[in-house]
């Protein structure tokens, strides 16, 4: 029975909070230091945490020791670890030292930054902050508050792309009428995020005007431009008023890279707003050798990325640049008497609630201020190398066993591979075989990865990123990988025999 102490409230006494946070963070830093020692995907069942906690909540508080001991039974248990280094799944959530200090200068301070009035340092800190990692990557005056443009850290990039695409249509409709809603058309590939549909929904986009492009092996999985022309003039031909094309700089998939440089011509073309969607991919840009997957972005409307996949910022924290700020804050501002105030009727400042779906925000920038700050351009660089490196290795060992094979090539950190154990399996019994793999991979514990399927091919996904792993996981998720493999191979010659 959890201890329970006498009624009594005082909720931030701060020598408490001192003490209280003291033995937190320790047992945060003991969670990291043996985060390698659990499964990497959780082992329970379905509502296994709700049979072991109570109904309802406590009448009476609880003691810390307490609620720590039900974080170790039950919680822990219960979790999927994407801080492992052996979490190769998915795309990685990157941590780090910095930028948990600056969630908790963030916690610390509890800024609702929705106007420059409400907090200014939060307003400018985040105006600072973007266009730094502007500099960073290289991008024009025009996305910067240096120049014509500015940036707001969002939380996801589904918000990102909603804002942008509110902010097209509203655009749209200065010329050609609300009542052509219906008309309006919006464009990704197969291969663009599902989260895309759903925001282009949420925006008021017919589903039918949808448009998800189809891509192909012989294209790298790349939305082609010369299908997209096709696309766009067909549905011109036809009445309908193309609105908006989400060109993506690193499929969930695969890591394709859209040709953007190709695709704003097509966008400017038909006066359509082009979003560069480049959430993974982005990050790596900040590394010379890598920028020129961004070429053509200086043509475009807006670009995000977020930072917590790649630049060690935890969740949640999504960067979006665009070049005409007034866009968004003709579609998205709201001006109630309770928030009038003489800074922001002076139009000389910053209203970030007008560059979002919501009113209130927290002070993010911190975290991403911290890492600028305590890592330096250099080694975010060169964390992002070592992650290629290591996916590089795993590559090798992919091409040096006959077995496997490389389904697309490596662009970032993302390995995509199959187990092809008899080159003459149906395309069916082929794809079963690496369910299977995936399956006894994962089930062990040791590892977690994930799958796509991608031209009708089911594929296997190593994604390395996550900040704590090290070359000798690498290493030993492949020597897993092969003792899968050679546990299924007796049932993959009978495969190959019938």
């Amino acid at each position: 029975m959890a201890e329970q102490l006498p009624i009594s409230i005082n909720p931030l006494d701060p020598e408490e909070f001192r003490a209280q946070a003291h033995r937190m963070v320790d047992f945060i830093a003991d969670y990291y230091e043996k985060v390698e020692t659990y499964p990497v995907l959780s082992q329970v069942q379905p509502g296994d945490l709700r049979s072991h906690l109570p109904k309802s909540a406590p009448y009476r508080p609880e003691s810390l020791d307490s609620i720590l001991g039900d974080v170790r039974s039950c919680i822990i248990p219960g979790m999927t670890h994407w801080l492992s280094p052996s979490f190769f799944a998915f795309f990685p959530a990157t941590v780090s030292t910095g930028a948990f200090l600056g969630e908790m200068l963030c916690t610390c301070f509890n800024s609702v930054g929705f106007t420059w009035l409400a907090s200014p340092a939060a307003t400018e800190l985040e105006m600072v902050v973007m266009d730094w990692l502007a500099r960073m990557l290289k991008l024009p005056k025009s996305f910067m508050f240096a120049g014509t443009g500015g940036g707001v850290i969002q939380n996801t990039t589904s918000e990102s792309i909603l804002v942008t695409l509110v902010a097209a249509r509203d655009r749209a409709f200065d010329s050609i009428g609300i009542e052509s809603l219906r008309k309006l058309v919006v464009y990704g590939s197969d291969q663009t995020h599902s989260a895309f549909t759903k925001t282009c929904k949420l925006a008021g986009i017919h589903p039918c005007n949808i448009r998800s492009i189809p891509t192909s092996f012989h294209t790298h999985f790349a939305l082609s431009h010369v299908l997209f022309r096709k696309v766009v003039e067909a549905d011109v031909a036809a009445g309908l008023v193309p609105l908006y094309v989400c060109a993506t700089v690193g499929t969930t998939s695969t890591t394709a890279i859209d040709p953007v440089e190709q695709l704003v011509d097509v966008a400017n073309e038909f006066n359509m707003w082009l979003h560069v969607d480049a959430a993974y991919g982005g990050s790596a840009c900040i590394c010379p050798e890598f920028r020129h997957y961004l070429n053509g972005v200086e043509r475009a409307d807006s670009l995000s990325l977020s930072p917590h996949k790649w630049l060690l910022s935890y969740l949640d924290c999504c960067c979006l640049w665009v070049k005409k700020p007034g866009s968004l804050v003709r579609a998205l501002s709201t001006n109630p008497e309770y928030l009038r105030n003489r800074p922001s009727e002076s139009e000389s400042v910053v209203d970030y609630k007008d560059w979002q779906v919501g009113t209130g925000r927290r002070f993010k920038s911190l975290r991403l201020w911290l890492v600028l700050r305590s890592y330096g351009v250099a080694n975010l660089q060169g964390h992002i190398r070592s992650d290629m490196r290591m996916a590089k290795l795993f590559e090798g060992f992919v091409k040096s066993d006959r077995r496997f094979e490389i389904v697309v090539p490596r662009l970032f950190a993302l390995v995509c591979f199959r187990f092809i154990p008899c080159r003459r399996a149906r395309p069916g019994k082929a794809d079963a075989i690496n369910r299977k793999l995936l399956e006894w991979v994962n089930s062990t514990g040791r590892v977690y990865m994930t799958h796509t399927v991608v031209g009708g091919v089911y594929v296997l996904r190593f994604a390395v990123g996550a900040t704590l792993t090290e070359e000798r996981h690498v290493v030993a998720a492949w020597n897993l990988i092969k003792e899968g493999a050679d546990s299924l191979l007796k049932s993959a010659h009978s495969t190959c025999n019938e």
